[in-house]
């Protein structure tokens, strides 16, 4: 018997050296980023200095980017929308999901017990196991007290059970590690994808709120338009009337006159269904912003300096990046689970109770059984499927990767577009801003002749006009440039860092309980 126990311990502990985590260990991969913009080298700085907002590399971007305009609504409106944006709640919940989803992979690598109680009627054959026994001895054959011993071991009997069931599989190859790491891996995914929701809330916010502002104010822009049109009109009617202008001067300011009219309607559409929009991202019903909302307003200003890093520094910073590089570490993950099935399950086994045929006795001591052992599962044959499955999670870390890469070039794709929008869009702004001050100043010389008797009262109001559809062309420029900066702040991946971590707390008031 000792020589049967050492052979044993010995091929078990030969097995066991052979036992260690399958499938490959995850590391980062690397982003390849530069420190350095291509903007940097394409674009004329000088341009930029003079439009008083430069572009700061060597600083992060701010992650309450928003605080920049000098706001306070819009400032109410990004605290409001992280507390009510329906969005996140919904990704709060994925990533409540994907935390149970680890919980229960961990699970698998904890010893089971359970409690059973069960009732079983039991018969015998007896041309079944008795006869396959061959003949009872004399002695057994017939029972003066009881009878043929053959009718008491066929008569139907009652089997009372309960009892205490445990079992361990024991994780030798690492299928429950692996499991455990891209369970983990997973839920840190939809933690980032949380992070990229609530950026992308940010920016949408800020950018509705900058159209809202745009409409107001060319709404005002568009009716002082109109009504130094049509005082000139009103003057050139009279002009008509006493021979000194013609029919078809008249004709075409009542045009001019009607296309500015009909812009009104497009502003007023703009306006309601941008509060609208801003009620739903904060998560109340359309119209209830429209008291604060519908007040005039300026548009956005823009700050006087803006951080934007470099390139090398996207990958800590952006949601998308750090999400596809989670991907990437479950599907590791995933390919070791895999390999890992391709070897033996080794699971122990107990069970401790009581059994009777009778309740009566059930619970004395004198009705314990127990039962304990190994058991080993060897996949053998399964049709290929084993191998194909290793095959198929190779291929989707393989697409991880890629995946991961993709979304790298996507994000610096992102940013370089945002920069070189918002560097050619401050120059535009700034030769509009140029024409505006020109037409201004034309404007007041213009008056100041008028007053003298030099010039008649249609030229200053043609003056005026002028005035004003530069003034028009430059509010839309400005909020063009404040939509590229929000652009860009979303591109640059910031806002995310100012929220704690993510706490059950946190999910438990957003429903789940």
């Amino acid at each position: 018997m000792g020589m049967i126990i050492k052979t044993f311990a010995g091929i078990g502990l030969v097995f066991l050296t052979g036992c260690a985590v399958k499938g490959p260990n995850f590391s980062p991969p690397e982003s390849h980023l530069s420190t350095t913009w291509n903007v940097d080298q394409s674009v004329d700085t000088r341009a930029v200095v003079t439009t008083n907002v430069a572009t700061n590399p060597l600083a992060d971007p701010d992650p309450n980017w928003w605080h920049s305009f000098n706001d306070t609504l819009l400032d109410s409106l990004e605290q409001r929308a992280v507390a009510g944006n329906l969005d996140l709640q919904v990704a709060l919940l994925r990533i409540a999901a994907s935390r149970s989803q680890e919980q229960i992979a961990r699970a698998q690598g904890l010893p089971n017990l359970k409690a059973a109680a069960s009732y079983d009627r039991e018969q015998l054959g007896l041309e079944g196991i008795l006869k396959s026994a061959g003949p009872l001895p004399p002695s057994l054959q017939n029972n003066p007290a009881t009878g043929p011993i053959e009718s008491q071991l066929t008569d139907p009997i009652n089997l009372y059970t309960v009892a205490l069931d445990a079992s361990w599989e024991l994780d030798l190859f690492g299928k429950v590690t692996r499991s455990v790491e891209a369970a983990a891996a997973q839920s840190h995914a939809n933690e980032e994808a949380r992070n990229g929701a609530l950026v992308a809330l940010q920016a949408e916010v800020a950018q509705t709120y900058a159209q809202l502002r745009a409409a107001q104010a060319l709404r005002a822009l568009t009716i002082k338009e109109l009504s130094d049109e049509q005082q000139i009109l009103d003057l050139t009617k009279d002009l008509q009337k006493s021979g000194l202008g013609n029919q078809s001067d008249v004709e075409s300011l009542v045009s001019q006159v009607a296309q500015n009219q009909a812009l009104l309607p497009q502003y007023e559409i703009q306006i309601t269904q941008t509060c609208n929009a801003l009620a739903v991202l904060i998560g109340v019903n359309p119209g209830t912003l429209n008291a604060e909302l519908t007040i005039d307003g300026k548009i956005i200003a823009l700050p006087d300096v803006i951080a934007i890093g470099v390139p090398a520094s996207l990958a800590r910073r952006r949601p998308d990046i750090r999400e596809a590089e989670e991907n990437l570490h479950a599907a590791t993950a995933e390919t070791g689970v895999a390999i890992a099935s391709l070897y033996p399950d080794l699971s122990l086994g107990a069970q401790y109770g009581l059994r009777n045929t009778t309740t009566k006795y059930l619970f004395n001591w004198a009705s314990r059984f127990y039962s304990v052992g190994p058991s080993i599962s060897l996949p053998i044959f399964q049709g290929g499927s084993l191998t194909a499955n290793v095959h198929l999670a190779k291929a989707e870390q393989a697409a991880a990767a890629i995946m991961y890469r993709k979304t790298v070039l996507n994000a610096l794709q992102e940013v370089e577009n945002a920069l070189i929008s918002f560097h050619q869009d401050q120059l535009r702004a700034q030769s509009l801003k140029t024409a505006t001050q020109a037409n201004n100043r034309a404007l007041a010389l213009n008056s100041n002749a008028y007053q003298h008797g030099l010039i008649n009262f249609i030229t200053v109001l043609n003056s005026e006009r002028q005035a004003v559809q530069t003034q028009t062309q430059w509010t839309t420029a400005q909020v063009q440039l404040s939509t590229d900066l929000i652009t860009l702040y979303k591109a640059l991946g910031g806002g995310w860092e100012i929220n704690p971590p993510i706490i059950a707390a946190d999910i438990e008031s957003n429903g789940l309980k």
